[in-house]
C-alpha cells in the first residue's frame, strides 16, 4: 500500500521571505527529495497544509490509514522524518504504537485524522 509523505513547500516557519530564496518548507522538501524514501513511501510537495503557525509542516497519509499532520520540522529532522515515515508505512492502519514513534512525531503532532470509509 502506498503511503504519502506530504511536505508543505510554502511554509515560512516564521522566517522572513528573502527575495529569490526558497522558504523553509521548500528547503525541507528539497532535503527530503534528495534522499531515498523508505519502501512504499512517496514524497509529495504540496502548496499548503494550513499549519502556518506550526511550519514547516508535513503530513502522512495512505488509503485506509489514519493520517497525521506534524509541524516545526527542520532540515536536521530529515533522518527522523524518514524513520517515522517507514514505521507508518509498516503499520497496517497508520497507527504506530506511542513508544515506537520517533520523538519528533510524539512531540510535534498537530492533528490526527481518521481514515475515510
Amino acid at each position: 500500500m502506498d503511503v504519502s509523505l506530504l511536505v508543505c513547500t510554502t511554509c515560512r516557519a516564521g522566517q522572513p521571505v528573502l527575495d529569490g530564496q526558497p522558504v523553509a518548507g521548500a528547503r525541507l522538501h528539497a532535503a527530503l527529495d534528495g534522499v531515498a524514501p523508505p519502501p512504499g513511501v512517496r514524497i509529495i510537495p504540496v502548496e499548503c497544509l494550513s499549519a502556518c503557525n506550526s511550519g514547516s509542516a508535513i503530513a502522512l497519509s495512505g488509503p485506509g490509514r489514519w493520517s497525521y499532520v506534524y509541524g516545526r520540522m527542520e532540515i536536521a529532522d530529515v533522518p527522523e522524518i524518514l524513520q517515522g515515515a517507514a514505521a507508518y508505512a509498516a503499520s497496517a492502519d497508520g497507527i504506530v504504537p506511542w513508544r515506537d514513534r520517533v520523538a519528533i512525531f510524539r512531540k510535534r503532532s498537530i492533528a490526527r485524522i481518521p481514515p475515510i470509509g
